[in-house]
Order: structure tokens, then sequence, then C-alpha cells
């Protein structure tokens, strides 16, 4: 098994966070894990992502041109990484926040992440959800 994921959007949207939080939980169930974050020089509103390579093997290389899966908080970051999807890729993109595009070869799983956010009671926990809808995604 090997997975190759991108988790991005707009600094201070818990990009990285919701990354680290599943290289760690997969790494705590015996999985091999690489998190790369990138992000520019703004504290927030600028571009944030994060590399999150699980593998059940070594992993050859920590850096990933094409991805398994996508999870995009903003429109410019699924505009960017829409084209680096593997075929049979699945992006799950925050409908809130994005507009999923009509010609895509991948497979699109629209979450009202910031909407479901703010009903349980903190738009900060978007991240979170996004990384639910994943993790749902992953089981099936």
């Amino acid at each position: 098994m090997l997975a190759e994921i991108i988790f991005a959007g707009f600094g201070g949207q818990g990009v990285l966070l919701a990354g680290q939080t599943l290289a760690k939980c997969a790494m705590w169930h015996g999985l091999e894990v690489s998190w790369i974050p990138s992000y520019g020089p703004e504290m927030r509103g600028g571009t944030a992502n994060c590399t999150v390579v699980l593998a059940d093997a070594g992993i050859a290389s920590p850096m990933a041109t094409q991805y398994d899966y996508a999870l995009t908080f903003n429109q410019p970051s699924l505009d960017k990484f829409l084209p680096k999807m593997k075929d049979g890729g699945v992006v799950i993109f925050d409908s809130t926040q994005v507009k999923a595009p009509a010609d895509a070869k991948v497979t699109l799983v629209p979450v009202a992440a910031s909407t479901i956010a703010e009903e349980l009671g903190s738009l900060k926990c978007a991240n979170m959800v996004m990384l639910g809808a994943y993790l749902g995604k992953r089981a099936h």
C-alpha cells in the first residue's frame, strides 16, 4: 500500500495540522510515513500545503509529483493540484469554499466542511471535518 496525499489551502485553515495529524496517527498504527510542509512567508492568508506519504513498506521518495488524494480547502488549491492527480485519484474539497470543475477526470467528493464546522461551533475545526471525510472515503 502506498498513498500520496496533498492537503492544500490558505495559511490559517489548519491545512498543515490536518496533514500532520494524519501522519502521526498512521505512524502510531505502524505505517511508514513522511510529512512535508510547504508554506509562504505570510502568517495567514498565504498559500499552505503539505504532502503526506503513507506506506506499509519503506518509502522510496517522500516527494510526490502526482497524488492519489487531494484535500483542497480553497479554489486556488483545487485549480493548482487537480492537474497533478493520478488516474483514479480522489479530490475531497470544501464545497462551501470551492466550486467543483465540471470535467474532472477524478472522483470529486464535496464536503461542506466550513458549514459543518460552524454548526459544530467553530470554523477552526473545518480541517478536522475534511480529515474525517478523507478517512471515511479511505475506509470504503
